[in-house]
């Protein structure tokens, strides 16, 4: 009954909103950027607190430096436990770089083509999905290939899918948001269908490819497909507002679109990623014509951003463990993060 009942609050709280919310949004968001930048990244999370993050997490990996992390709120508001620095997170969209990590790599061994279609590799879904005969993997991974975001269906969050194909069922017999490589837009449906391939081609769980072409050459034992029971208790808990109840446990989509990792995972992850050591000979020119070095993460209850930042040699992850259905500490994150950064920097010029 808790899980049912708070699935029709998120439902409510997604179908509604007030005006007046949505005008103090602007101030509130103009009165963080023009406070005081403080001195210390500690000094920043601990303010970060005071907007309505539950959690926060920060990681910087500075080139000759120990990497730093930091941590401000609660891991587990109901319990009191203090937010761990270490803890797993769901990582969200995130996971898309290690998808097309792992593309690239079946690329380069020559067992996916970047130029064949969509209806190639899944004939069955000619008919089905508009455009399939047009749609290559490259637009796929590029965001380019017209196909509707499956999150964006009705109720996708408050009643989740229980496998890849009810999520993909969400979207068949739908017409295309635009013709194959017309535009981009934003689709978590182009990485589901990335991921079937992914299992199609090695004939193993996408997590496994990902375990040991990424994962296991990196020494990164802190990613996981997912919340498992034998790591919740080391997963960060997620809170989305209006809501008491800690969300970790639910699938809302999890099992679809996010792992679950530490921020020195990720940041290990992304320094490989922009230095090139992720891949093999011939790989980095390959990934490097198909998707960013860059990403965000966003679900029910968790907000993430990793970034390399090349000027300072430094790559800096954050998590939050708050979400609304405004948006509104969405913001509050980005702007947090910016001063995160900017307070590295100052460091680092000193």
């Amino acid at each position: 009954m808790k899980k049912k009942h708070t699935i029709l609050i998120i439902r409510i709280m997604l179908l509604t909103g007030t005006a007046i919310s949505l005008f103090f949004v602007p101030w509130l968001l103009l009165r963080i950027m023009l406070t005081p930048l403080p001195d210390t990244v500690q000094g920043q999370l601990d303010k970060s607190i005071k907007y309505g993050f539950d959690g926060i997490i920060v990681y910087v990996d500075e080139a000759e430096k120990e990497p730093a992390f930091y941590a401000a709120g609660y891991k587990n508001r109901e319990n009191k436990i203090p937010a761990d620095p270490h803890s797993l997170f769901k990582i969200a969209s995130i996971s898309k770089l290690y998808d097309a990590v792992a593309i690239t790599k079946l690329v380069s061994d020559g067992r996916l083509s970047l130029d064949k279609t969509l209806a190639d590799y899944f004939p069955q879904l000619v008919g089905r999905i508009e455009n399939a005969d047009q749609i290559t993997l490259r637009m796929m991974v590029q965001h380019r290939s017209g196909i509707p975001n499956l999150t964006d269906t009705p109720n996708f969050w408050a009643e989740p899918p229980s496998s890849s194909q009810e999520a993909l069922e969400r979207v068949l017999d739908l017409p295309a948001d635009f013709a194959a490589d017309a535009k981009y837009r934003y689709s978590n449906t182009n990485y589901l269908l990335i991921s079937m391939l992914i299992e199609k081609v090695t004939g193993e769980d996408v997590f496994q490819t990902i375990k040991k072409e990424i994962l296991d050459p990196l020494g990164l034992k802190n990613t996981f497909g997912g919340v498992t029971e034998e790591n919740i208790d080391d997963v960060m808990s997620g809170y989305y507002v209006g809501i008491e109840e800690d969300i970790k446990a639910g699938d809302y989509g999890t099992k679809l679109t996010s792992m679950v990792a530490s921020a020195e995972d990720v940041g290990i992850f992304l320094r490989a990623l922009n230095n090139g050591t992720v891949f093999n000979n011939g790989e980095q020119e390959i990934y490097s014509s198909i998707y960013v070095y860059e990403h965000t993460g966003l679900m029910p209850g968790y907000m993430s951003i990793a970034k390399y930042h090349k000027d300072i040699d430094a790559v800096v992850v954050q998590f939050v463990n708050t979400t609304d259905f405004q948006g509104l500490h969405w913001s509050i994150m980005e702007i947090v993060y910016r001063r995160v950064v900017k307070i590295v920097k100052h460091q680092h010029n000193k």
